[in-house]
């Protein structure tokens, strides 16, 4: 996907939020709400006005059919930087203000974005991409080659300081020098001509192109960025949408006339960040779409319930898990791991927190994703083994005060988090303080491997076992937060990059995958069931696990 004092947060410095519900027994644990101190992340603080509009974007392209606004619930972005998003949250807007060469569609393929060709040559490590000649900013001016690799290396720069960048980038020859300080330009980088770019990758990576597909590498304005460190009040975009408003109740989009992707039927969107409850918001007409809580799903789901025919569902490739640091004590004991991920009952979690909008998780690896295995296991739930194996371990005697870190800011356990510290305590005895966190706090936090142990998501990028496997569990990944190191894994996930054959990426992966969950630095918990309602009069929306400018194929009926 930087911490956050209300809206300081949205520009100053400008992941998959946490959730829901269950009626569970309480469990014994002393919960704590954590005051949010604010940090930078890459970008001089601002104070955000109480509300900023931007001026409207210049002469349009003809929309797909004039359009009219939708109006949903959204939350409050840590950052509106292509190059530092590490999070759903933020995504969600940066997808539609920005581009990049390439993008994913609602069936999670790739599909040409700026660029409107490319070729791949020299056995799969050369990528040239022919730039659109109608590519243009949101104020008219082209974009070139140049706007290209300034904004690649901008997210590289080790100015900036992305968390996220070298995940995404580090491919590209040079990327890791450049990225470290120890040169003055990515050598991978290559301006053939205004229209022309050409990527060069250390070696044919399968993945690779789907990489280009985040917004590290989405394209920014450098004459507005290099001169104005405020400059996310009112960027100039390159994508689908600009920025007309925001403030710390809303943000508005407004049609981009200069965007040369595909028609973009809708006037404005406006996502409201308050106003109570979004279900309630929902059936009185105040929002155009809503995600179906567990609470809600079993009315929902009644064929005699007039909202049942506005329901979508569809499998999210995405994982909710709990996450260790395996480098200090209790967890540098792999025992202590493994006997708390075998006293989880996930089909409980699945069954009564998520109501069947999730389903229990064998291993990382979601059913969405094509490397998944359904046969796969993983450490089942056997509260008599856990507890005979956390008497085994160098902490049975001796076990350490716990702390559970999670996302929020309510001051209340969740559902989720209830019932995890309630079968902990009755399966092995433990009791655990529970410390709350405001989200962009919670996402830095993260970062600096702070926490002992923590609750999150994640869900993909782009639909590849490498977005999960290698980028959260190589032992030299910047986003493997919890010091997970285990040689076998790292030769498995290397042999994995370079492999070209299909089939023997799925064995790599799953092999990785089975060693991972052994050494348990996660307990995978769920996999997420999206279940969302739509007005009748949006047209165009379908639920899908692709990250992508999902505003572009709503059209509004009357």
């Amino acid at each position: 996907m930087s911490k956050q004092t209300i809206i300081l947060l949205i520009l100053g410095v400008l992941l998959l939020c946490g959730l829901l519900t269950l009626c569970v027994a309480g469990a014994a644990a002393l919960f704590v709400l954590r005051p949010s101190p604010g940090i930078e992340l890459g970008e001089p603080a601002t104070a955000l006005p109480p509300s900023v509009t931007s001026p409207e974007p210049g002469p349009a392209h003809p929309p797909a059919s004039s359009g009219g606004t939708l109006t949903l619930f959204g939350g409050l972005p840590p950052t509106l930087d292509p190059a530092v998003v590490q999070d759903s949250t933020s995504a969600e807007y940066v997808v539609h203000l920005f581009s990049g060469l390439v993008a994913l569609n609602g069936e999670a393929e790739i599909v040409p974005d700026l660029a409107r060709d490319w070729d791949v040559t020299d056995g799969g490590t050369t990528y040239t991409f022919y730039l659109s000649p109608d590519a243009r900013f949101s104020d008219g001016q082209q974009i070139t080659a140049d706007d290209v690799a300034y904004s690649i290396e901008r997210a590289l720069s080790p100015t900036l300081g992305s968390p996220v960048a070298m995940s995404y980038l580090d491919d590209i020859v040079g990327a890791r020098d450049f990225a470290l300080g120890q040169a003055d330009r990515v050598e991978g980088i290559q301006i053939v001509d205004d229209q022309t770019i050409r990527l060069v990758i250390d070696a044919p990576k399968a993945y690779f192109l789907a990489k280009l597909t985040y917004p590290t590498s989405y394209v920014v304005d450098r004459r507005q960025v290099s001169s104005s460190p405020s400059w996310m009040l009112s960027p100039v975009c390159s994508g689908p949408f600009v920025l007309r408003e925001i403030d710390q109740d809303h943000l508005v989009l407004a049609r981009n006339g200069h965007y040369a992707g595909r028609s973009v039927s809708l006037d404005t969107v406006t996502y409201l960040f308050s106003g109570g409850d979004p279900m309630t918001m929902y059936e009185s007409d105040e929002i155009d779409i809503v995600s179906v809580t567990p609470y809600e799903i079993e009315r929902i789901l009644d064929p005699r319930n007039p909202l049942h025919d506005q329901l979508h569902t569809a499998p999210e490739a995405s994982v909710r898990y709990m996450g260790f640091n395996t480098k200090a004590p209790p967890f540098d004991d792999p025992i202590v791991r493994q006997a708390i991920a075998m006293a989880i009952d996930k089909e409980r979690l699945a069954e009564l927190v998520y109501r069947g909008t999730a389903v229990p998780a064998r291993g990382i690896l979601p059913p969405a994703l094509p490397d998944h295995d359904p046969s796969y296991q993983g450490l089942s739930f056997d509260p008599v083994a856990a507890r005979q194996l956390l008497a085994t371990s160098r902490y049975a005697n001796a076990m350490p005060e716990l702390v559970l870190s999670t996302a929020g800011s309510s001051a209340h356990l969740s559902a989720e988090e209830r019932a995890i510290l309630s079968m902990l305590e009755e399966n092995l005895g433990l009791e655990i303080r529970v410390e709350q966190i405001e989200w962009a706090d919670f996402l830095e936090d993260l970062n600096q491997e702070k926490f002992q142990i923590y609750l999150s998501g994640w869900i993909a990028d782009f639909p590849d076992s490498q977005n999960f496997l290698d980028l959260l569990f190589h032992s030299a990944s910047g986003q493997n937060r919890g010091g997970y190191a285990n040689p076998q894994v790292d030769a498995l996930l290397e042999a994995a990059r370079g492999e070209m054959d299909a089939e023997r990426r799925t064995e790599l992966y799953r092999e990785a995958e089975r060693l991972v969950i052994e050494d348990a630095p996660w307990v995978p918990l769920t996999h997420s069931i999206s279940h969302t309602l739509a007005k009748p009069h949006v047209q165009g929306y379908g639920s899908s696990s692709a990250m992508y400018a999902w505003l572009c194929d709503i059209s509004l009926t009357p």
